[in-house]
């Protein structure tokens, strides 16, 4: 069906990133790609005075080792990607330079700063040059209480 997927994770429940995950893998053509991308966003500079120096390393590399991990465990083939920066505009320019034919990424109920902000997923479906499709969950009250395993967050 596609030949690059940009599969975006985000902070969240790692049941959320495997069923994303899983929904690439059954996308992917033969012999297509899989790219999983997370985003830490930017972090003001008047803030980065009270940071260890190497915080944005260490949160890549934990990132990408956590990432690999969770590909590995599923059998998923993948390229890791973790950058620093605006998660949308990142997305969209990866999406780009991958020739991505789809971006795959999850919704979350809607909050307040979404409405005044507009979320990752709106800015990314506006301005995306492919196709994006949006795994919409359902909350909990539908779904049913979930495990504790099934909520531990992966980053």
């Amino acid at each position: 069906m596609y030949r690059t997927i940009i599969c975006g994770i985000g902070m969240g429940p790692r049941e959320t990133a495997s069923r994303l995950l899983r929904r690439a893998a059954a996308l992917v053509d033969e012999g297509g790609s899989i790219v999983v991308m997370h985003v830490i966003e930017n972090i003001p500079r008047r803030h980065l005075t009270e940071l260890p120096e190497e915080f944005e390393t260490t949160a890549i590399v934990d990132a990408e080792k956590k990432l690999a991990s969770l590909c590995k465990e599923m059998e998923i083939p993948a390229m890791i990607e973790v950058r620093i920066g605006v998660a949308a505009s990142l997305l969209v320019s990866v999406a780009r330079e991958k020739s991505a034919d789809l971006i795959l990424l999850s919704s979350h109920v809607p909050d307040i700063t979404d409405y005044v902000f507009s979320s990752i997923v709106d800015k990314v479906v506006r301005h995306a040059g492919c196709s994006v499709l949006i795994d919409r969950r359902l909350d909990r009250a539908q779904e049913g209480s979930a495990s504790p395993a099934e909520d531990a967050a992966l980053f």
